[in-house]
């Protein structure tokens, strides 16, 4: 066990396998772990480095691992394939880990705190509660219609549909009245969840000097931040602004070769809320400022003379992540302008 400079574990609920090796890679033990008996392993092995395939129960297994004074490095599941053989099993997928680890430039994961996850959760579960508010409304919806009933555009006006239904019951049949009011409730009940969490992220943006810095930068709201707090790593962990925005995946996909550069489409390759909102967030930006006129001559300006306004969104959501990188590195509000107005 003094020999032991790598613990390779590859993770699971209950069954976790354990590939143990020295510095130069010869494998010591490769063999099953129990929880408990995982636990028990991490306290008393002498501290080394703890290898892992970034998931869902990584972070909580690293901050485990760094409380006994381990060296944990997590690795992105797609870094580690490469390094399997042959089949696919537990042992295979440890050893994989074992290798990927020992990689001089190998890139890894920073362990988050509970704190981040917890902001996480909350960030996830705001966006489920308004996936399924959104599914409710699509689909009574679509029963109202199937009996004549025809809804004025929007969720307000749908939800507002309640009282008409109720004052006027011979609209719909009984049985189609009474499913209505189970919809109803249920996007009543999504109505009251979803601000809730809205209000706790406010209160998370108002409270953190992180995230009242970002809402400086135009197209950042409280959501966006929240975002930001839960899934952005440390920037420092990036050399400049490309790079952060390289990992959001907002950079076009290679297909280089013979030194002839052929780019494709945005790789989408990094963390998928975080790109979206800022997306999301460039696009508003984007018909704001052809409400009040852009100026022709400007980036933005020439850009939208030669691309489609969407792709334009994406080009100004990647210069928008490579200013929140500066932001964030040099500790300072926004003070840059996105978009330059025609003049009068």
């Amino acid at each position: 066990m003094t020999d032991v400079s790598i613990l390779a574990i590859d993770l699971a609920k209950h069954s976790f396998q354990v590939c143990a090796t020295t510095a130069e890679g010869v494998t010591v033990f490769n063999r099953k772990y129990s929880r408990g008996k995982l636990s028990d392993l991490l306290a008393s092995h002498p501290q080394c480095i703890v290898a892992m395939e970034a998931c869902a129960t990584s972070h909580y297994w690293g901050r485990e691992a760094q409380s006994h004074g381990h060296d944990v490095r997590l690795i992105a599941p797609m870094y580690v394939k490469p390094f399997v053989k042959r089949s696919k099993n537990d042992a295979n997928d440890a050893a994989a880990i074992a290798v990927a680890v020992r990689q001089p430039d190998m890139r890894f994961v920073s362990v988050k705190s509970p704190d981040q996850q917890a902001q996480a959760m909350l960030f996830r579960t705001h966006q489920t509660f308004t996936r399924q508010r959104s599914q409710l409304l699509i689909t009574l919806r679509g029963h109202l219609a199937e009996h004549g009933v025809i809804v004025a555009k929007g969720n307000a006006a749908l939800i507002d549909y309640e009282d008409v239904l109720e004052a006027q019951p011979d609209l719909v049949p009984d049985l189609v009245l009474e499913t209505a009011r189970l919809y109803f409730h249920q996007i009543a009940q999504l109505n009251t969840s979803i601000a809730a969490f809205e209000r706790q992220m406010k209160d998370t943006a108002k409270r953190d000097d992180t995230a009242r810095r970002l809402q400086t930068m135009p197209g950042i709201g409280p959501i966006n931040a929240a975002a930001f707090l839960a899934f952005a790593p440390p920037m420092e962990s990036f050399q400049r602004g490309r790079d952060f925005a390289a990992w959001l995946g907002l950079v076009p996909r290679q297909h280089s070769t013979g030194g002839k550069t052929k780019l494709g489409r945005v790789s989408k390759m990094g963390q998928s809320d975080m790109r979206r909102l800022l997306i999301t967030g460039a696009t508003v930006c984007l018909r704001w400022a052809v409400a009040k006129g852009i100026d022709p001559q400007s980036w933005l300006g020439r850009l939208l003379a030669r691309k489609p306004a969407k792709m334009v969104a994406v080009a100004m959501a990647n210069k928008m992540a490579r200013a929140l990188w500066a932001m964030m590195t040099k500790g300072q509000d926004y003070s840059g302008s996105l978009v330059q107005y025609a003049k009068p």
